[in-house]
């Protein structure tokens, strides 16, 4: 699969997510069974993004050790390749094939940290609304999807302006969680994805 078409299908699974952020019903419901069907659904929910989140971090941590171990098995092979060259001329041209496999797997992973992170997010940012929602007083000023939106990337990126925040003993809790979350996982999920969008792209031999 070529490299704009993986990258147009993570925009495209992105918007997806972000419509489903936006249409899944979650209003109050006067029926209780059914309020805390979607009370325990929502957590249900919150889970497995979670576990599928850092999951996609760890296999991520783990092919970006491969790919630091195969980067220095391909300088340890241009190295020879060159003196070789020296010796005898110019034999190979063009980059291995298992180097560009690697370098598509490695693109593939990333992308689908990418989207694993923004659905981490929107799954905290809907956790947080249904709480507004069925408890009010919860959250202070916590009354839109946007809202929660909002406190979710400002939870995430700490900067905490203080305008929507946690008020109950609930609400805290779960924050706290979402803030270890954010420090834990998603921050190095982001990390991972800024490494490799700035990493040089893999050298091709010259002949």
């Amino acid at each position: 699969m070529g490299r704009e078409r993986q990258q147009r299908q993570a925009v495209l699974s992105c918007l997806l997510l972000l419509v489903a952020y936006f249409v899944v019903p979650v209003q109050p419901d006067p029926n209780g069974a059914r309020l805390a069907f979607r009370i325990v659904a929502t957590v249900l929910m919150v889970v497995i993004v979670v576990l599928l989140v850092t999951g996609q971090v760890r296999r991520q941590l783990a092919a970006d050790q491969t790919a630091a171990r195969q980067l220095a098995a391909d300088r340890t092979a241009a190295a020879k390749q060159l003196a070789a060259d020296r010796t005898d001329g110019p034999q190979d041209d063009g980059q291995p094939a298992d180097g560009q496999q690697a370098d598509e797997e490695q693109l593939s992973s990333l992308i689908h940290l990418a989207v694993a992170l923004v659905a981490g997010l929107l799954a905290f940012a809907l956790a947080d609304y249904v709480i507004a929602l069925s408890a009010p007083g919860q959250f202070v000023n916590l009354r839109t999807r946007i809202d929660a939106l909002y406190f979710a990337l400002a939870t995430l990126t700490t900067i905490g302006y203080g305008d929507v925040h946690a008020n109950g003993q609930f609400a805290r809790v779960a924050v706290c969680l979402q803030m270890v979350f954010s420090i834990g996982v998603i921050a190095t999920g982001i990390s991972l994805v800024v490494k490799q969008l700035i990493r040089p792209p893999r050298r091709r031999r010259r002949g």
